[in-house]
């Protein structure tokens, strides 16, 4: 009798005949480690840093999944929530967890760093949320934050690795300037880093960049392990993984949605500029207002040629936020060539598109966000370069000026071809 096998391959070679596009099965870290036996969590205490996007490809929890095997005894949670039920920037209160009757600490409320007390009677710490492969999403913190925890107190940290959802090509924007050091940017890595989550974990334990003060103090060193997966390969969006997409955070519904976020995140800091999508259904996916003329934004945007981009118009009215239930306009974007895309300038290109038909400045208008701005960019030479005449020419030799030697550095941690 011919095995399963054997059909699955036949069935698989007969679609790539005709053309059809048969997505890799990518294994998460959680279903390895749960292959080979839980190795590494057997007769331990564990506390599990995760959310609602901890799952296997059956949609089971990691939280259950632990609790049936080891012996999971503490929660614990990040921006959201462990069960995302917590609007963004909402405070996130230690509590009980309702489902498993698990101790959940807090990670985003008093406290951002794990502190001995909420570890006291852990063994080990797992990690299991999926990234979005954006420095000023706040998980990649979260995690480093609790590493410099467990290396202080010689916890070790279990990472179970994840996909990057742009994929492992990209990297672009500049490394962290002293002086903006903060949540949304913790750590000396580009804005997009090309890296999944167990691999930056891995370049943050080893190039020494989790020290106690913004680098006054000698770098802690946590014992790291990461557990990889197995199928992914660097070219791989998340919609190439054949994976099935849980969204980490509210505004990150579906994959694109993630591979919007660098493009778009950064204009969404300012107040009454444009709307980015959030209060619609394609957040981070689109640059609209009031005032916009759709067509000729589109038109002065398809003049510059930006590449791997299209454009098209579009209207629309948000369903909350500063535009609620007014009809605004402007433009979508569509990837037709990802790779070739300059992913995280496609907002600068916008905004100097605006600036160039309205006059319209944001770091004039919206002042009082000048410092959040400068926090996720991770410097202020662009406010203060790109805010003066608002061409993406004054600032584009800058904002890649840092890729190159970044990729260099992070081949060394590298899991995946």
């Amino acid at each position: 009798m011919l095995s399963r096998h054997f059909f699955s391959y036949i069935l698989c070679a007969a679609a790539l005949a005709v053309g059809i596009n048969v997505r890799a099965q990518v294994k998460p870290g959680i279903e390895v480690l749960r292959d080979r036996g839980f190795d590494g969590l057997r007769g331990k205490r564990v506390g599990l840093l995760t959310n609602p996007s901890g799952v296997d490809r059956q949609l089971k929890s990691t939280i259950d999944i632990l609790r049936e095997n080891v012996n999971l005894v503490a929660l614990y949670a990040p921006e959201h929530g462990v069960r995302g039920d917590v609007w963004a920037g909402g405070k996130v209160e230690s509590s009980i967890d309702a489902a498993t009757g698990l101790p959940v600490h807090s990670l985003y409320g008093a406290t951002r760093q794990a502190t001995p007390e909420m570890m006291k009677g852990i063994d080990i710490m797992v990690y299991d949320i999926q990234d979005v492969g954006t420095r000023s999403y706040t998980f990649i913190s979260c995690l480093g934050l609790l590493m410099r925890t467990c290396a202080t107190l010689g916890i070790p940290v279990m990472v179970l690795d994840r996909p990057n959802p742009l994929g492992g090509l990209k990297v672009e924007g500049p490394l962290v300037r002293d002086g903006f050091y903060s949540y949304v940017s913790q750590y000396r890595i580009p804005y997009v880093y090309g890296l999944t989550v167990g691999e930056v974990a891995m370049l943050i334990n080893e190039e020494g960049l989790n020290r106690g003060q913004q680098g006054k103090d000698l770098p802690l060193r946590c014992d790291l392990t990461v557990v990889p997966m197995e199928g992914w390969e660097r070219w791989m969006t998340y919609e190439k993984t054949g994976l099935p997409w849980v969204m980490p955070s509210p505004n990150i519904p579906y994959p694109r949605s993630a591979l919007c976020y660098p493009c778009a995140g950064l204009t969404g800091e300012f107040n009454n500029y444009l709307n980015i999508g959030i209060g619609y259904t394609i957040p981070f996916d689109a640059f609209a207002a009031e005032w916009i003329d759709a067509d000729k934004l589109k038109e002065r945007l398809d003049s510059y040629r930006v590449p791997g981009i299209a454009w098209r118009t579009v209207h629309y009215t948000p369903f909350y936020g500063s535009s609620a239930r007014k009809l605004i306009h402007g433009v979508q974007y569509y990837f037709v060539d990802y790779e070739a895309a300059p992913i995280t300038l496609i907002q600068f290109y916008v905004m100097q598109a605006v600036h160039e038909l309205y006059g319209k400045n944001p770091f004039e208008l919206s002042a009082d966000r000048l410092s959040m701005f400068n926090k996720v960019c991770g410097t202020d030479f662009v406010s203060r370069e790109f805010g003066k005449r608002m061409k993406v020419s004054d600032i584009i030799t800058y904002w890649t000026a840092d890729a190159e030697a970044f990729k260099a550095l992070s081949k060394k941690y590298y899991l995946y071809n």
